[in-house]
């Protein structure tokens, strides 16, 4: 197959990332290095449409004397019984503001990726290979970058000296009327009419916390106002003694005149 990507990036800075093997394995998208192992080694999983298979490999990356990269890989599934060899050409080819990288090689599989139709497996493939293309970009940014910042802080750790500047020696300080020794002031009339005053102050002061504190002291223990003040309970209203025997003494009178008026009825 054969394949195409234009990058932003000139081609002398991307084989610098090349001849890294290191800079090369961080730039293979989703590739989960195994420790201990090659740079370019471990577990890479590739989606095929809505199916996924998972290859553990390695890939060795080489110069050659054309200026082209010739990459050999072999890889197995790690759940299942396929392989993957692979034989591609890496070659730089510098355009306008960038640089064309061109893709040509072969391949042979087995296994589960046999299973799934020629088109998905060429899209994962060339959607891999735009992938790395751009990662390579980015890590050669970011190595530019890297060099104009280290030479950034290498200038700012220059010191005057190391510039033949030499600092001045500092101005003699000026002889100041308040770090003069004076003479301790004597007490006179004047003196002991400020401190009664400073005394009267104090004991405003004193007096003022007192009764603020009692004031506080109050409003803690007072009950609540407002909507959250209690409801009194109901207070029953009883009538005085005289008026409570009144009433029998009156029913009692009116039940006589009538027993009275009754017998004075039969009587005639």
């Amino acid at each position: 197959m054969e394949h195409e990507v234009f990058v932003p990036v000139l081609a002398e800075r991307l084989r610098e990332v090349l001849d890294d093997p290191a800079r090369v394995a961080r730039a293979v998208p989703g590739l989960q290095q195994d420790a201990g192992a090659e740079p370019v080694a471990g577990r890479l999983k590739i989606r095929v449409g809505s199916h996924s298979v998972t290859y553990r490999g390695a890939v060795r990356v080489s110069r050659r004397d054309d200026g082209s990269y010739a990459v050999e890989g072999e890889a197995e599934e790690s759940r299942g019984s396929g392989s993957v060899e692979l034989t591609l050409r890496i070659a730089l080819r510098d355009a306008e503001d960038g640089c064309t990288v061109t893709y040509d090689g072969t391949a042979s599989a087995d296994g589960r990726i046999t299973d799934f139709p020629a088109e998905a497996v060429e899209g994962a493939v060339t959607r891999l290979l735009n992938r790395f293309a751009e990662h390579l970009a980015t890590a050669a940014t970011q190595g530019t970058d890297g060099e104009r910042a280290g030479a950034g802080a290498g200038a700012e750790e220059q010191t005057p000296a190391d510039l033949g500047l030499t600092e001045e020696p500092p101005a003699p300080e000026r002889p100041s009327a308040f770090g003069a020794d004076r003479p301790a002031p004597s007490h006179g009339p004047a003196d002991e009419e400020d401190e009664e005053e400073d005394e009267d102050i104090a004991e405003a002061a004193h007096a003022r916390r007192t009764m603020i504190g009692r004031s506080a002291e109050e409003v803690d223990h007072a009950p609540p106002r407002g909507r959250y003040a209690p409801v009194p309970a109901p207070q029953t209203v009883s009538p005085p003694a005289p008026l409570r025997w009144a009433a029998p003494a009156a029913a009692l009178a009116v039940a006589s005149a009538i027993v009275a008026v009754r017998a004075l009825r039969r009587r005639r």
